[in-house]
């Protein structure tokens, strides 16, 4: 019956839908060439079908349509009070492309966003253009893909290769780039074919496989993404290890305890760039609609507590997860490699010196 069910869905992407002033740019040919017998929809503007009222996100996550068009007006942003800096005082990030193939129960898209199909973006130079305007003033910090997994959709847009080459392409000015992709995926083709590039640092996230199993779904096992950084890092990757969110389950301890066995034993922690630890935490307006969408969402539905338009867990709990954590990697990192959210130094020197 569960096959049967699927069967109603149509194909992922049997709709993709173009505005009409990008029907003819490159990159949207190139995406197009992908997907030969999907139906081909020309619009106005990409806001008319993502923005559309009425929509459902969890039932559109079930059978995605892409849409293709160009993003105006402000292309870079100051990072989000909630996403870690790592001491990086000139922090941005911009959107590429908007909503993921993933489907993680906790994502902040899903309160973010009226629509779960995926928006790209074809006009790329615009935003490097505004990035070498940054730089001719101070150096950067860019997340590039924080509202989409950009290295899971590379076979898609083939956005990660387009930054690696725009990164080349900078050595003559005064200020430096430094570039985070953020992913899941488990593209080990990806390390393969690309050579390492000085700035671009890649953050990958890693779960207890139960925590997988539960809340991370269609995404690659931890088997599977730890085998991916093994393989990144023989190539001479920079690879940044990013244990954010933890989610809290009963038996938490021990699925994180298993997780950084299973780490440990394959990786080599002297290699890696630095790690980023963090609990759960989500915007209130985020989570009020990921709440209304996902009524039986245990991650969603927990009674989360609320600072300031931040809904997080209760610091008791936080701190002995996020604790726990921090004192079973200080004995492969030094601490100036383990970032927490938040940068709360008299929290982090109470977690180094508590075992």
């Amino acid at each position: 019956m569960k096959n049967l069910k699927k069967d109603y869905y149509n194909p992922f992407f049997s709709h993709i839908y173009v505005e009409k002033a990008v029907l003819d740019h490159p990159r949207t040919k190139r995406i197009l060439q992908k997907f030969p017998k999907a139906n081909l929809i020309s619009i106005n503007h990409y806001k008319d079908v993502f923005c559309r009222k009425g929509q459902n996100f969890i039932c559109q996550q079930q059978s995605q349509n892409l849409i293709l068009g160009a993003k105006q007006g402000t292309l870079i942003y100051k990072g989000a009070p909630v996403c870690q800096s790592f001491g990086n005082e000139e922090f941005y990030y911009t959107s590429c492309i908007m909503n993921c193939i993933y489907d993680c129960e906790y994502c902040y898209l899903k309160g973010m966003y009226p629509s779960g199909n995926i928006v790209i973006f074809v006009n790329l130079e615009e935003i490097f253009d505004q990035v070498r305007t940054h730089l001719n003033d101070h150096d950067m910090y860019l997340c590039v893909s924080y509202d989409t997994d950009m290295l899971a959709m590379e076979p898609i847009a083939g956005y990660v290769e387009e930054w690696i080459s725009f990164a080349k392409t900078l050595s003559h000015l005064p200020k430096r780039l430094k570039v985070e992709i953020r992913t899941k995926s488990a593209n080990r083709q990806f390390w393969q074919k690309h050579i390492p590039v000085p700035g671009i640092i890649y953050g990958i996230t890693l779960s207890p496989q139960a925590v997988i199993d539960a809340y991370e779904h269609k995404t690659p096992s931890l088997a599977r993404r730890i085998a991916s950084v093994k393989e990144a890092l023989q190539r001479g990757f920079s690879i940044r290890l990013c244990f954010d969110p933890m989610l809290y389950c009963r038996d938490w301890r021990q699925r994180y305890h298993e997780m950084l066995n299973q780490i440990f034993a394959e990786i080599n922690m002297e290699e890696i760039e630095d790690v980023s630890v963090g609990s759960f935490r989500v915007s209130q307006d985020y989570l009020k609609k990921m709440r209304k969408n996902q009524p039986d969402s245990t991650v969603v539905q927990f009674p989360y507590q609320n600072d300031n338009g931040v809904y997080h867990y209760p610091k008791d709990l936080a701190e002995q997860m996020e604790g726990y954590l921090v004192n079973r990697l200080i004995s492969k990192l030094p601490e100036d490699k383990i970032f927490l959210w938040e940068n709360k130094e008299s929290k982090k020197r109470n977690y180094f010196k508590d075992e």
